[in-house]
């Protein structure tokens, strides 16, 4: 009596890289939403900075810009949507990154299969689909409860979209970069916290940029922050409103050029210097 043998066929193929990295995505998301008290802060902190700033100085009748002026709130609106962009990517990437990795997470994803490049696939799926919903909530707040004009040219949609994309990817590729930093998880919010908080005030986030100290200038003007926010004043504030610009104009090449050098370095940073373990680990 003969044996019989099962048919071979062809071996199943393992999943791409980008499907396990959408995958991830999802994971992310599941993660990141069931910790309701980061997200609620994270969420509402934007929105609370434009209510208490444009509250304050709206009721105090103060107007900025060019005759015969806009109000204070669609003036801080722009600001406000590049520190939340930061937050959600560099602050948060930065900061969750170094817990994963102190946590021991990294370490165990990195001995299996998946592929490096579907876990960073992950994260920044993840911060673009919660920057959207943040920047989508706090423009709805601005136009509904403030009365900020929106955008009504396609050209100034087009220009949100660039500088967005631009502006998060940068600040995720620069956050998985910076991650390396903090030398354990618990460090890391007193390591990459102040570093936003820093840059928020002397980027034209808080204040107009023209009026601060030349040398803060000098220095913002390195930074990403200063031209997210420079880019996003060029939709949302009116015709007229560059002059107001230290260069004089909303300098789009400047912007687009200065952050994708950042986003190049973060890249290279990142590449050259990024642990799956943490420093006392053999």
């Amino acid at each position: 009596m003969s044996a019989t043998t099962a048919p071979v066929g062809p071996a199943p193929s393992l999943p791409s890289a980008v499907s396990l990295g959408l995958a991830r995505v999802g994971l992310e998301l599941r993660v990141y939403f069931r910790e309701r008290r980061a997200v609620v802060f994270t969420f509402a902190y934007p929105v609370i900075m434009l209510a208490i700033f444009a509250t304050v100085f709206g009721k105090s009748g103060v107007k900025v810009g060019p005759a015969p002026g806009f109000s204070y709130s669609q003036w801080f609106l722009p600001g406000i949507v590049a520190t939340g962009l930061i937050l959600l990517s560099f602050q948060n990437i930065a900061n969750t990154i170094a817990m994963e990795r102190d946590e021991g997470g990294l370490k165990r994803l990195r001995g299996t299969p998946m592929p490096a490049s579907s876990y960073f696939l992950g994260k920044i799926g993840l911060v673009l689909v919660t920057c959207l919903a943040q920047t989508a909530l706090l423009l709805a707040v601005a136009a509904t409860l403030f009365d900020v004009p929106m955008p009504t040219s396609a050209s100034a949609w087009v220009t949100f979209a660039w500088v967005f994309v631009l502006s998060t990817a940068t600040g995720c590729v620069c956050g998985i970069g910076f991650s390396s930093v903090p030398r354990s998880g618990r460090a890391a919010s007193a390591v990459v916290n102040p570093v936003v908080l820093i840059l928020q005030f002397i980027s034209g986030v808080f204040f107009a940029f023209d009026q601060l100290p030349t040398w803060m200038q000098q220095v913002a003007s390195v930074f990403p922050l200063k031209w997210m926010a420079q880019g996003m004043r060029s939709v949302f504030l009116p015709a007229g409103a560059e002059t107001m610009e230290v260069g004089g104009s909303w300098q789009h090449g400047a912007t687009a050029a200065v952050l994708v050098a950042w986003l190049v370095l973060g890249l290279v940073i990142g590449l050259r210097t990024f642990r799956w373990t943490r420093r006392d680990d053999s």
